[in-house]
This record gives C-alpha cells, sequence and structure tokens, in this order.
C-alpha cells in the first residue's frame, strides 16, 4: 500500500516498524461540544483505514485520544456553571452516539489527557533537562527553533510559520524567549482546574498530551499519525519537536491529513450561520448518508457538503440496500448449484488496487458499484444458489471493508399487512385486477411498496 506523506509530500510504500503490525495515532475531538460535520471526516476516513488494514491481514493498534482539559472546556464549564469534568463526560457521551450512529469501530484505547498527567510531566521534565524547554512565570515553553527540523512537516521556514501564525500559537510573549516558543505547561489560574508539577501547580498544553498519548500507547516511533488538514501546524508540528527532542527518534513515519469540507461552497463557520453538527444532519437524514458523503470523494480532496450532495448519497446507498435486499430474496428462491463469478475477483482487485492507491475510496466505491451492476445481472439472469451466496458474500465483504450498510432494516410487518398482501395475492390468482390493485394501493399508502417477480412477491418499505 502506498500512503501519500504529509513530511515527505510523496506517496511512500508503507513499511512498518514491526512486520504485521500497524500503530495508528488519530488526534481525537476536544470535548466540549457536540461534533460537527467537518470532525465526521477524519473519523470516518480513518475508520476505513483501519478497516481495510486489518482486512488485509495487519494486525492495528488504533488509538484515539480525548482532549478533556482545555480552554474551551473552562470557557464551557463557566458559562454552564458546572465542572470541567462534567463537561468532558457529558460530551464524551455524545461522541459516542454520533460515533456510533456513523459506524466508527472504538479504538484499541480512547485515553483521556487527564488520566496522563504523569507520562506527560514526565517528557515536559525531559525536554527542561535536555536544554528544549525551560520554566518562565509559571509556564513552561518549548524552544522551537532548538529543534533544527521544525517546520518539517508543514515544509515552511521559521520565519514564514511565525508570520503566519499570529492566532495560533501561544501567547505569553513577554515570559517566552522567542516568539515561536510554544506552550507545554500552563500555570494554573484562579478557578481553573489544576495539577502539581515540578513547575507549580498548572495543566497540560494542547500539543503536549497527544505526545505522551501516543508515546504512552504506541511507542517512541509510530507508525501513521493522521488528522485534519487544519492540524498540520501548529499542532501536528509541535508534536513532532517535542517527541523527537524527548525521544531522540523519529516520532512518524508516514503522516496523513484530510482535506476540508465547506458547505454550499463556503468555509463552514458559525458566523456565516453554515454550522452543522453531525446530530443537525443526522436527524433529517440519518447517519449512514453522511458517512458515504466522507468516503465518497478522496480523502485529501476538499467537500463541498450540501442538500443535493446528501440526497444523492441516500439514493447511492438505496441503490447498494437494494442489490443486497434483491440477493437475499432470491438466494431464498433459487435452484442449487452455479459457481461464484468470475467477475467477482476482477473486482475484489479493483477494489484492492484502489485502496492501495493512497486509499482512494472514491475507486473504490465505482468498483464495489461496477459489482453491484454485474450482481443484478446475474439475478435477473437466474443464477443457481451458489453463485448467488457468493455474490452475497463479496459484496458484503466489500461494503464492510467501508463500513457501509449497517442499518438493520425492519423486515418485519404486522398481521394487517401481511393479511392484505395475502389477499392481493388471491385476487390476482382469481383475476380479479381491480381488487388487487387497489389493495396495492391501500399498501402502498401504508408505506409497502410491492414487486411482482417469478419467484413471488417482494416488499419494501417507502
Amino acid at each position: 500500500m502506498k500512503i501519500y506523506n504529509t513530511l515527505t509530500r510523496t506517496k511512500d510504500e508503507l513499511k512498518t516498524v514491526e512486520e504485521g503490525k500497524v500503530k495508528i495515532y488519530a488526534c481525537g475531538p476536544t470535548v466540549y461540544n457536540y461534533i460537527h460535520i467537518g470532525n465526521a471526516r477524519p473519523l470516518c476516513v480513518f475508520d476505513v483505514l483501519r478497516r481495510y488494514l486489518e482486512w488485509r491481514g495487519l494486525d492495528v493498534r488504533f488509538v484515539q485520544n480525548f482532549t478533556d482539559i482545555d480552554d474551551k472546556l473552562i470557557k464551557k464549564a463557566n458559562e454552564e456553571g458546572i465542572t470541567v469534568p462534567e463537561v468532558a463526560a457529558r460530551y464524551i457521551e455524545e461522541f459516542w452516539t454520533d460515533s456510533n450512529g456513523l459506524n466508527i469501530r472504538k479504538a484499541t484505547v480512547h485515553p483521556k489527557a487527564t488520566e496522563n498527567i504523569d507520562a506527560i510531566i514526565g517528557i515536559i521534565t525531559e525536554l527542561v533537562e535536555k536544554g528544549y524547554a525551560y520554566p518562565s512565570a509559571g509556564d513552561v515553553y518549548f524552544r522551537a527553533k532548538k529543534f533544527n527540523e521544525y517546520g518539517k512537516l508543514s515544509h515552511q521556514p521559521l520565519d514564514e510559520l511565525a508570520e503566519g501564525a499570529s492566532n495560533r500559537v501561544d501567547g505569553g510573549a513577554d515570559v517566552k524567549e522567542d516568539p515561536m516558543d510554544f506552550c507545554l505547561w500552563k500555570g494554573a489560574k484562579e478557578g481553573e482546574p489544576f495539577w502539581e508539577s515540578p513547575w507549580g501547580n498548572g495543566r497540560p498544553g494542547w500539543h503536549i498530551e497527544c505526545s505522551a498519548m501516543a508515546g504512552r500507547y504506541l511507542g517512541k516511533t509510530i507508525d501513521i499519525h493522521c488528522g485534519g488538514q487544519d492540524l498540520i501546524f501548529p499542532h501536528h508540528e509541535n508534536e513532532i519537536a517535542q517527541s523527537e527532542c524527548a525521544n531522540g527518534c523519529d516520532f512518524a513515519h508516514y503522516w496523513m491529513h484530510n482535506g476540508y469540507i465547506n458547505v454550499d461552497n463556503r468555509k463552514m463557520s458559525k458566523s456565516l450561520n453554515n454550522f452543522f453538527t453531525v446530530r443537525e444532519v443526522a436527524e433529517k437524514f440519518g447517519y449512514e448518508p453522511v458517512r458515504y458523503i466522507m468516503i465518497a470523494s478522496h480523502y485529501r480532496s476538499p467537500i463541498n457538503y450540501s442538500v443535493d450532495i446528501i440526497e444523492q448519497a441516500q439514493s447511492s446507498l438505496d441503490r447498494l440496500y437494494k442489490c443486497r435486499e434483491g440477493l437475499e430474496f432470491a438466494i431464498s428462491h433459487a435452484e442449487d448449484g452455479g459457481e461464484a463469478p468470475e467477475f467477482l475477483e476482477k473486482y475484489k482487485a479493483q477494489f484492492i488496487e484502489a485502496m492501495d492507491d493512497d486509499l482512494n475510496t472514491a475507486d473504490a466505491l465505482g468498483a464495489l458499484f461496477m459489482m453491484v451492476r454485474d450482481i443484478n445481472k446475474a439475478v435477473a439472469d437466474k443464477a443457481g444458489k451458489t453463485a448467488l451466496e457468493a455474490c452475497l458474500k463479496g459484496f458484503n465483504e466489500l461494503c464492510d471493508v467501508l463500513g457501509l450498510l449497517y442499518v438493520k432494516k425492519d423486515d418485519s410487518l404486522d398481521a394487517e399487512v401481511e393479511e392484505l398482501i395475502a389477499q392481493r395475492t388471491a385476487a390476482r390468482k382469481a383475476k380479479d385486477f381491480k381488487k388487487a390493485d387497489e389493495i396495492r394501493d391501500k399498501l402502498s399508502e401504508m408505506g409497502i411498496i410491492l414487486e411482482d417477480t417469478r419467484e413471488g412477491v417482494k416488499w419494501s418499505r417507502k
């Protein structure tokens, strides 16, 4: 498999630290609010990465954190008159609701920053002792310019990073040696949560949290670090600097970043009133179309969210569900015999080729829909049961890698509907087509659609 590596700006062959094993760290949410559709993209994209690697036989250790101490959480707690842990606990639960709705597999470990304070203090202590960090006015700062490779991920020289980072690096210029230095430990302010440390009471900075958690649960050098494009600088740049200076080795060999999401061709922001949470979108359209949108384009390409695109996603999912339902119905009525069609291996190979090319889910979906076309033809041609069962297995396998078709359909009918279908069948046998049509119309009003096939009557819900 080749991955576009932000660090090298090339597609690099995936070679892991340990053969047959992959260690992945994905930056998780800061839990002060519901996740928005921009947050949903890395969740879905890197869930597919993990699923695909596991499907190919690799042992994946996947770590995704919760940032549960941060300025945003403190602000939220103050606004609502509750504690920071209460804010974090509430929105972690809300995260699980949305994550489960999007069919995201739970990570191997979901560490919280507040559970790793000792590890954080340990790294900061190491950096201070090595001269890469210094205490100042109760804070501790990292000397950015002391790390000769600072800027290697964002591919910008220090002077450009400093110029463009006015709103993205820590303040406190009066206590820093250099404006580019960033905060590792924040001295306690009145009314804020704090922990004891060698530099006084305080709390960790955002960047150091991820270095500590990645190191604790994956080791000093990991295979893949991933997240949104907006995290390249300063967050991931700072992670590299502090981790490599503390540990004396490479932090991550591959860096994967997904593209931005716009809304109706404009950047998503609360000020433009085009800011949508996953929960809001799911209440109107369901969760699965959101997941579909996130993987229908190449992960590095921008996505333009709109009502039209989510309706297209619903239509595409409907086509996949109908393929599976048609297959299951055909299998239940098919005669024994037949062999696995050759096209299954052809499309599986195309699927693998696409996914091996920098996780190209767009082309992988293309292979899946070509498989759907040939499966539908096999059903129409009354293929034998063995052939159809092979089709169902191959189809489900690829859908599962993409995390699709997980919404369970209600396949039960109440007694009244079953009786009406039976009455219609009897009316057709008696050639009372007027009565049969009347019953069909009544069922349609009840949300039941009938399809007459050679094998019998198929029904579905609107």
